[in-house]
Parts: structure tokens; sequence; C-alpha cells
């Protein structure tokens, strides 16, 4: 009697195995499903001096990957509708709107921006585009991306500058799949007199930065995607591996900020690493 106990408690044990697997795995698909969190963070630039003294908030939403089973057209639908709630001054998308092949639908450059167009704020949408969005994985260059996003209404910076309202909004080249060109883009934003805030795709160009009051928006760590208990982000694609994988980042005058994105590549998967938006508030110094 002893024995079939014990075989059976054994047969239990096996049995339980796979289905806490098959929960965990579940758990883990659903955290990269889920709704965003909105992250908040103030900080002081130096506005022009004919600008009004108010405060002026940046949303900022990244590495959308639009593609299944994580993320949908729906889910984003519900995005935009959340980052419209927030009421920011100006939107910034960072980049990597194409998702990859996780055995759930996939997108062409067009429908993977398409939601987007349902964004609102007073000084308009800008954007720049990611290392997954080179012609290797979009099938179209950036000429044909300037006129995507132009026919919904959102400006596409390429090692550019914009100034919108006080502030000289510059957009820098991915590093990875092309040439940021620093110079340049920071020329042309001190030439709009703006408070400046950069756009970036990945934080790399982060330490090319001079040491200057300027605010940097990225993405493209995902915050690592998947955290491990204890050990934290143990991997993130980048020449200075952890260094910038998540968060605010400050150096000298600058300051950084690394967006954990909204979709998922490789695995749709998240763990202690959830998606997110940043609304960030700039103050007149």
């Amino acid at each position: 009697m002893t024995g079939f106990l014990r075989r059976r408690r054994w047969l239990a044990v096996l049995l339980l195995i796979p289905l806490l697997s098959s929960a965990f795995v579940l758990w883990l698909m659903a955290n990269a499903r889920a709704m965003p969190v909105v992250r908040h963070m103030e900080i002081a630039l130096p506005f022009p001096p004919d600008a009004p003294r108010r405060p002026m908030t940046v949303a900022l939403l990244t590495d959308s990957h639009l593609s299944g089973p994580d993320n949908s057209p729906e889910r984003m639908a519900r995005i935009a509708a959340l980052v419209n709630g927030l009421k920011p001054d100006l939107i910034a998308l960072g980049g990597d709107y194409m998702g990859d092949d996780k055995g759930g639908a996939t997108y062409d450059a067009e429908h993977s921006i398409a939601p987007f167009a349902a964004l609102r704020a007073p000084l308009g949408v800008v954007a720049i585009l990611g290392n997954h969005d080179d012609r290797k994985h979009a099938m179209i260059g950036r000429r044909q991306w300037h006129q995507l996003f132009a026919r919904i209404g959102i400006e596409l910076l390429d090692n550019q500058a914009v100034r919108r309202g006080p502030l000289a909004v510059g957009g820098l080249r991915d590093i990875h799949t092309g040439k940021p060109d620093i110079p340049r883009t920071l020329a042309a934003m001190e030439a709009l007199g703006g408070a400046p805030v950069m756009l970036s795709h990945g934080p790399d160009i982060f330490p090319m930065l001079p040491d200057r009051p300027i605010l940097t928006l990225v993405g493209h760590t995902h915050c690592g995607q998947v955290a491990l208990p204890f050990a934290g982000i143990v991997y993130v694609p980048s020449r200075y591996k952890t260094r910038y994988a998540c968060g605010i980042y400050r150096d000298g005058a600058k300051t950084l900020v690394v967006s954990a994105g909204l979709g998922t590549s490789g695995l749709p998967i998240r763990m202690l690493a959830p998606p997110d938006v940043w609304l960030i508030t700039i103050h007149p110094r």
C-alpha cells in the first residue's frame, strides 16, 4: 500500500510540472499583452525668452512592434486612447513599428503605423525610425516612410529638427542601421532656439552628446523584456550592455529616459519589465 501511494505522489508531481510550466508561459504572454504602465518624470530645461512660462508635457511611445500574438491594432487603439487621455502637449514616437513573425499576425509598414493616426496633441506628433524599420524588415526606404507618416499627419525626423511650441525637437537616424548626424541635428536644434529635446531610437548615442542641458528620449532596450528576480536585467541590445537599460539616467547636465516600449521582439513575453508610456513634464528653467 505504501508503494502504491508513493507512485501516486510521483505521478501527481509529473502531471503538475507541465501544468505549472504552461501557466508560467501564459503569464509571461499576458504580461506582454498588458496595457502599458504610465511613468512620470519632471525636468527643467531652458525655454526661449519669448516662450510662455508654463510647463510642457511630452508623451513617449516606442517599440510598438505591431505583430501577434502580443500586439494588435485593437490593443494599439486602446493605447492611443490612453495617451490621448493623458492630454500631452506633444507626442514622440521612438521607432520600431515593424513587428516580427512570432506565430501571429504580421503587418506591413502602412498598417504598422496606422493606429498612430488616432493620436491627438496640441503640438502634434513627431517620429523617428528604429532598426526594425530599415529596408530589410519594412521593404521600403526612408522616402516612403516619410510619405506614410505624412498621410496620417505625423512629421518624421531623420537627422533633422523642428520647433514645437517652446521645444526644439531633434530626431536622429538609428545608430544600428544608419548614421546619426549628431552635430548637424544639434546645430538645427540650436538654430530653432527652443528647449532641447532629442529623440533617438536607442541609448547608445547618449555618451556622444555634449554636456549641456538636453533631454534625450529613447527606447530599443525593452527594459530587457525579461528581467530576472534578484539578478534584474541581464541583457539589452546595446554596446554599453545594461548601462542604459531602463529608466532615467543623468550625466552632468544631460538627461536620458529609456522606455520599455509597447511591444516585444523575438518571443512574445515579458517578465518584470512591463510595457510603458512616459509622460514627461518639462518646466522652464
